[in-house]
């Protein structure tokens, strides 16, 4: 069992609007992250004086549903936020983040480090585009010096979800082979958390999905309706973003996944899957049974809830 973690959250401005910090107890590691009007008010902050990495975020322009972030080093947190503001070819940042060491022990090689591994690690990730090029060459450090920095990240993995910036996040790695009708059922891997399938006779596909860590995955190998429909679907751009990143690819008169792809809900990963808004709670039944997610759920709700029985 994954034991809790304590991440104290300090608002700086007393709204949570404003500047937020976040430490964890027994870290060293000090983050930052303001909305970009409160740019000035964070640089005046000490720690933008110091050497750390940044992150800069916010949502892709061109309409794709996706967010892009942008990952950076310097040994003045401060002056290099300044210059990025200004610079119009970064203009779609609307976040800051800015991660420093409280004992100012962060030289410009461990942030050079930083910056490479963090970049490798979002674009591992596929939560977000990333708008750096390639990961530069962070060079060599002292063996101990590389374990104090993959501590480090592991800390800033832990922390920036809890501030909202997602793109950190490990993807999922549970995958259960889902067949296409004509094809023949591959045999799905156990697991302790049901799998839940979408069938669709009219299209004849079907998908399998599993609810990890909050996030509905679809999995490695399902299945979904090939272009042509004609109704207005609100998740069309992502639709469009899965099939441009190789996430879904054409086979024949159909798409399939081609990995692990995790929505924000049931009715997101159905709605991409069908080419239509749907309501995934009722989509998607438990695997080999007649069960909804909703009614899945409804049962765990009532398992736990002492009133649940009551009139």
């Amino acid at each position: 069992m994954t034991l809790g973690r304590s991440i104290r959250l300090f608002l700086a401005d007393g709204v949570p609007g404003g500047i937020i910090t976040a430490e964890i107890v027994n870290w060293t590691g000090h983050v930052m992250v303001a909305p970009r009007s409160r740019l000035p008010d964070l640089l005046r902050r000490s720690e933008a004086g110091r050497t750390g990495v940044y992150f800069l975020a916010g949502d892709d322009p061109e309409g794709t549903l996706s967010s892009l972030v942008y990952v950076g080093e310097t040994d003045n947190v401060g002056k290099r936020l300044a210059q990025h503001n200004r610079d119009e070819d970064k203009a779609f940042w609307d976040r800051a983040c800015v991660v420093t060491s409280k004992d100012h022990n962060l030289t410009k090689a461990h942030a050079r480090y930083l910056e490479s591994r963090l970049i490798a690690i979002a674009g591992q990730a596929g939560r977000a585009k990333l708008v750096n090029g390639t990961a530069p060459d962070y060079g060599l450090l002292p063996e101990a010096d590389i374990a104090d920095m993959e501590f480090f990240i592991e800390q800033v993995r832990t922390v920036l979800p809890v501030l909202g910036l997602e793109f950190l996040r490990e993807p999922p790695r549970v995958s259960v082979a889902a067949a296409h009708p004509e094809t023949d059922t591959p045999t799905s891997m156990p697991v302790a958390a049901p799998v839940f399938e979408l069938v669709s006779q009219k299209h004849e596909l079907r998908a399998e999905a599993r609810e990890i860590d909050g996030e509905f995955v679809v999995l490695e190998g399902s299945w979904a309706r090939g272009d042509g429909s004609d109704s207005w679907n609100s998740y069309r751009a992502l639709r469009d973003t899965l099939k441009n990143d190789g996430t879904l690819k054409v086979q024949g008169d159909y798409l399939q996944f081609t990995r692990d792809r995790a929505f924000r809900s049931p009715s997101a990963a159905s709605a991409v899957i069908l080419d239509r808004n749907d309501n995934g709670r009722t989509t998607w039944r438990v695997k080999g049974t007649s069960k909804t997610y909703s009614q899945w759920q409804q049962e765990r709700i009532d398992a736990v809830d002492p009133t649940g029985s009551e009139e």
